[in-house]
């Protein structure tokens, strides 16, 4: 059930409607059913895995706080690691580290024949194992009480809106709004519906559109310089369009039911450098790799060795997190590359890097410009489909933009112009205010004239059909 088909419009028409008229444990209970109406409406057996998680988690987070002795609590921190890593350890990775190790002893001469395991991937077991395992883990370190209610639990397990692709909730954030009752304000309304609208449009107008434009490259050779250059920045607008897209309208979801969700986004291709994207990339994410690997593996506290090594485990593990291939390895790799080398380098390629007569905005502006190619490079590795289309479009990058059909070359870039012109002026506009909502500082008509045009192009030239979202496959 897809945020912009049919289906969700009606679902949710229902599900707002009854939330109007029930009263506070009415709305949860009846969220709750919602929640695991809409999840079960991909495939009904993954309801199982989300009840496990579930179930175990709260059982372990009411043992770990009630107890005093050590060894319990850890007994059940482990319980609850165990279960909701090694769920997600069996249906997205076990096939992976299986060929892996295959081709590992083969190279050195041993047969191994390890069973591969025919199973589907559930919808969402990425985020939301993520989201219950901060529960108990805040818990056990005396950061969070834990619920007594368990339906509260499992409306913040499954809360619909943020399910399936995030954002990733922290139970400190999430559980007390889920807990105390609560009436959608006029303005949650007016932000809920921008929202919903904003993330409708990045979704079918741009990356929809774009997908059009940047699959046909990434799937067919041979690979041509400036082709290729053009299909990884329509890509690298279109990953950001799809998932901001699905983030906001999970947003605007719960600012409809007077519930407040993180923001995900906060314009990451103004970033400039690896450190200051990461703020404003995958917030969620990228919070939670800090807090709960980052920071327990040591941080900066042990020195600058220690530092880089924590660095480079925290992106690894992290692109790890988003796929069971070695590009998303290398992807993470390279992150890690890159953040190391701001930490190492940063400080000095600002002292003494500069465009002579060049002002601080224009010398601003130019790292923003370098870094977002970088960030291209990483979008290349994350979208290959295998290492081998990764060198070959790699070194056809390397090479001139000489195409054997300019005519061609001519009319994708201005594709690319078209579907991506309004998200760089709505990202610069967000950057300069160091607000996301920033069309609620813009004067009514002005606004309303904003919203005629993106609902003509939505209409006009989004993109129908009911394409699934990419990180609905992390």
């Amino acid at each position: 059930m897809l945020f912009h088909s049919i289906h969700f419009v009606i679902f949710f028409l229902i599900v707002y409607a009854l939330y109007r008229v029930l009263p506070h444990k009415g709305q949860n209970r009846m969220l709750l059913v919602a929640s695991y109406v809409f999840y079960g409406s991909w495939d009904w057996r993954f309801l199982s895995l989300i009840l496990i998680s579930t179930i175990v988690d709260y059982i372990c987070g009411l043992r770990i706080h009630d107890t005093d002795d050590p060894k319990t609590r850890k007994h059940f921190l482990r319980l609850s690691l165990v279960t909701n890593l090694g769920l997600l350890g069996v249906f997205k990775y076990f096939n992976f580290f299986a060929d892996n190790l295959s081709a590992l002893l083969g190279v050195f001469g041993l047969h191994s024949d390890l069973a591969v395991l025919n199973v589907i991937l559930p919808v969402g077991i990425s985020f939301y194992t993520f989201q219950t395992l901060s529960y108990t883990i805040d818990i056990y370190y005396g950061k969070l009480k834990p619920t007594r209610c368990f339906w509260d639990f499992a409306l913040f397990v499954a809360f619909f809106p943020q399910l399936v692709a995030g954002p990733i909730e922290r139970a400190s954030h999430l559980l007390p709004q889920l807990q105390n009752p609560r009436r959608p304000t006029l303005q949650q309304f007016y932000e809920g519906c921008y929202l919903f609208f904003w993330g409708l449009f990045l979704k079918m107008f741009v990356a929809d559109n774009l997908a059009r434009l940047a699959d046909p490259i990434f799937n067919k050779g041979p690979y041509e310089g400036g082709m290729v250059w053009i299909g990884v920045y329509a890509f690298a607008f279109q990953i950001f369009g799809d998932f901001a897209g699905y983030s906001n309208m999970a947003r605007g979801i719960g600012k409809l039911l007077g519930i407040e969700i993180m923001n995900n986004f906060l314009a990451p291709y103004m970033a400039a450098n690896p450190r200051d994207f990461w703020r404003r990339w995958h917030i969620s994410l990228s919070t939670w790799l800090r807090d709960y690997l980052y920071i327990p593996l040591g941080g900066n506290k042990g020195g600058d060795l220690l530092t880089l090594r924590n660095l480079m485990l925290t992106m690894l593990l992290g692109g790890l997190w988003h796929g069971a291939a070695w590009t998303f390895v290398i992807w993470g790799f390279y992150h890690g590359v890159l953040l190391i080398g701001h930490r190492l380098l940063g400080p000095w390629l600002d002292k003494t890097v500069r465009i002579e007569g060049a002002g601080e905005g224009v010398w601003k502006a130019a790292k923003i410009v370098f870094f977002f190619q970088l960030t291209c490079i990483g979008w290349l590795i994350f979208r290959a489909q295998s290492l081998t289309q990764l060198g070959a479009m790699g070194k056809a990058m390397l090479t001139p933009w000489v195409t054997s059909d300019p005519g061609l070359l001519t009319a994708r870039l201005w594709q690319l112009v078209l579907y991506t012109y309004i998200v760089v002026l709505m990202q610069i506009m967000q950057y300069l205010r160091d607000d996301e909502l920033v069309i609620f500082r813009i004067r009514i008509p002005v606004r309303a004239l904003i919203y005629v045009v993106l609902f003509y192009m939505i209409v006009v030239r989004g993109v129908t059909g009911g394409k699934e979202f990419i990180y609905f496959q992390f």
